[in-house]
C-alpha cells in the first residue's frame, strides 16, 4: 500500500490522524510545515495528501497545487476550521478531491480517504457510456409509450385542434405543449404560458381577457390580456383543472366564439389563438363531482395526450441523465462524469417528482459529486436530501456549508436557483447564509 501524507501543525491533531490512519491499515508519512510537504512532494508523489489549509507563510493551497503538479491524479483532502467563499473556490477550482471543516469525526475522514481510493479503481471500465447524437431537448425518449406521444402530436400539430395534455406534476406538460407550437403553422407567433394554478381567481380574468384603465381597484392603465398578447399564435392554460367554477362559462364561451371583452370594456375583439390545456388532476372526476363544467370538459377534451409519469418509461432515464449531464458540464464549465453504477441506482429509482427532480438532482450532482463522479453513493445521498426537502433546514449538517458556498459560486450568487439545486426553500438558504456570516 501506498503512503499517505499528512500535512498538519497541530502536533495533536496530527498526531490522532496518523494514529486512526494507521490503525486501519494505512501507511503515514506527516509533516507539520509547507516547507516539509513540498520536500516530500518533490521526493516522490503520492496517491492521497491530507492538508490543513492554513499553515505558516503559505498554505494548503500551495500543498495542493505541488501535489497535483508533482502527480495529476493525487487526491487531495483539505481541511480547515476558518474557511471562507476564497479558500473553498480556489481548492475547488485547483482539484480538491473534497474540503472538510473542522472539527470532523476521524470517521469522515477514513470515508472521504476510501472514496477517493474507489475515484481511482476502474475509472475507465465502470464509466457510463456515453450516448451520441443527444437531441437539443429533454423532450426526449424512446419508449412505447413516448413512441405514441410523438406519433399523435405529428398528426394533431399541424392542425389547430385544441389539446389537453394529462399527466402528473414534472413530466413535461409544457414541453409537449411547447412542441405542438413549434411544429404547428402558428410555430413564428407567440407561445404564451398561463399557470391557472397560481393565479388568484379574481384576476384571472383580466390576465386572459384585459382590462381597461379604471376598470378595478389599482388599474390605472389599459391591460393586455394573454389571449389578445398571443394573437395568430398558441396560448397553454396549464393546471386548467384549478379554474374556478364561475370563470369557466367565461372561458367556454371565448372557446366557442373565440373573442374576449377586457374588463371594463362594451365591446368585444375577436382573437385567433390555438389553446393547449394541462392538468395533473383526473378531470373525470372533477367533472362528475360537479367541480368542472361538462361542456367545457368536452370542448378542451378534443384530442387527449396522457404523460406516463418516468417510473413507467425507465428505459428513458439514460438518455435523460446523459443530457442534463452535457446540459449542465456545459453551463458550468465543468467535467464531472457518470458511473454505471450511479446510473443503475437512478434507473432503479421510482422518481415521485418525474423529470423535474431528475433535472434538479442532475444539476446538484453535476456541480457537487465528489471528484466529479456521479456514482451509486453520491446519487443515494442526494436521493437521501431530496425526499427529506421538505424538512431540508433540518437536515443540512453544519459541513454542507462548504457546499452552499460551491453551489453559490457555480451560479454566481443566484440564490434562487441555488436553492433549488440544494433542495431548500430560499427562505432556508438565507437563514443559512446569515448563520455563516455571509
Amino acid at each position: 500500500m501506498q503512503k499517505l501524507l499528512i500535512v498538519e501543525d497541530d502536533q495533536s491533531v496530527r498526531s490522532t490522524m496518523v494514529t486512526c490512519l494507521e490503525l486501519e491499515g494505512y501507511a503515514v508519512d506527516a509533516v507539520a510545515s509547507t516547507r516539509e510537504a513540498l520536500d516530500r512532494l518533490l521526493a516522490q508523489p503520492y496517491p492521497i495528501v491530507i492538508s490543513d489549509i492554513y499553515l505558516d507563510e503559505r498554505t494548503g493551497l500551495d500543498v495542493l497545487h505541488a501535489a497535483r503538479q508533482q502527480n495529476p491524479s493525487c487526491a487531495v483532502i483539505l481541511m480547515t476550521g476558518r474557511g471562507s467563499m476564497e479558500t473553498v473556490m480556489a481548492a475547488t477550482e485547483g482539484g480538491a478531491f473534497e474540503y472538510l471543516a473542522k472539527p470532523f469525526e476521524m470517521s469522515q475522514m477514513i470515508e472521504t480517504i476510501k472514496r477517493a481510493e474507489r475515484s481511482f479503481d476502474g475509472d475507465e471500465d465502470d464509466e457510463a457510456a456515453a450516448i451520441d447524437d443527444l437531441p437539443d431537448t429533454e423532450m426526449i425518449g424512446s419508449s412505447p409509450r413516448m413512441i405514441e406521444i410523438y406519433k399523435t402530436i405529428s398528426k394533431v400539430a399541424p392542425t389547430d385542434a385544441t389539446v389537453l395534455i394529462e399527466g402528473e406534476t414534472g413530466t413535461g406538460k409544457e414541453l409537449i405543449a411547447r412542441m405542438l407550437h413549434r411544429n404547428s403553422k402558428r410555430a413564428q407567433q407567440p407561445f404564451v404560458p398561463v399557470d391557472c394554478g397560481s393565479i388568484a381567481p379574481s384576476l384571472l380574468e383580466s390576465e386572459l381577457f384585459g382590462a381597461l384603465k379604471g376598470a378595478y381597484t389599482g388599474a390605472d392603465r389599459d391591460r393586455m390580456g394573454v389571449f389578445e398578447a398571443a394573437n395568430n399564435g398558441t396560448v397553454f392554460l396549464d393546471e386548467i383543472g384549478d379554474i374556478e367554477l364561475g370563470f369557466q362559462l367565461k372561458l367556454l364561451r371565448f372557446l366557442q366564439e373565440r373573442e374576449i371583452r377586457p374588463l371594463g370594456s362594451a365591446r368585444s375583439r375577436k382573437v385567433d389563438v390555438r389553446v393547449i390545456a394541462a392538468t395533473n388532476r383526473d378531470m373525470q372526476k372533477i367533472v362528475d363531482d360537479g367541480k368542472f363544467r361538462e361542456d367545457l370538459w368536452y370542448r378542451i377534451n378534443v384530442v387527449r395526450l396522457t404523460v406516463p409519469p418516468l417510473c413507467e418509461r425507465s428505459s428513458d432515464i439514460p438518455l435523460l441523465v446523459h443530457y442534463f449531464l452535457k446540459r449542465y458540464n456545459e453551463r458550468y464549465k465543468l467535467d464531472t462524469r457518470l458511473i454505471d453504477t450511479g446510473l443503475k441506482t437512478m434507473e432503479e429509482y421510482s422518481w415521485p417528482g418525474n423529470i423535474r427532480q431528475l433535472q434538479h438532482m442532475m444539476e446538484r450532482l453535476t456541480i457537487l459529486a465528489p471528484a466529479g463522479r456521479i456514482d451509486e453513493t453520491a446519487v443515494r445521498q442526494a436521493i437521501e436530501q431530496m425526499d427529506s426537502r421538505d424538512h431540508a433546514s433540518e437536515t443540512l449538517a453544519d459541513t454542507e456549508s462548504d457546499q452552499i458556498r460551491r453551489v453559490l459560486a457555480a451560479t454566481n450568487g443566484n440564490k434562487s436557483r441555488a436553492a433549488k439545486i440544494l433542495g431548500i426553500e430560499r427562505k432556508t438558504l438565507y437563514r443559512k447564509l446569515e448563520r455563516m456570516g455571509l
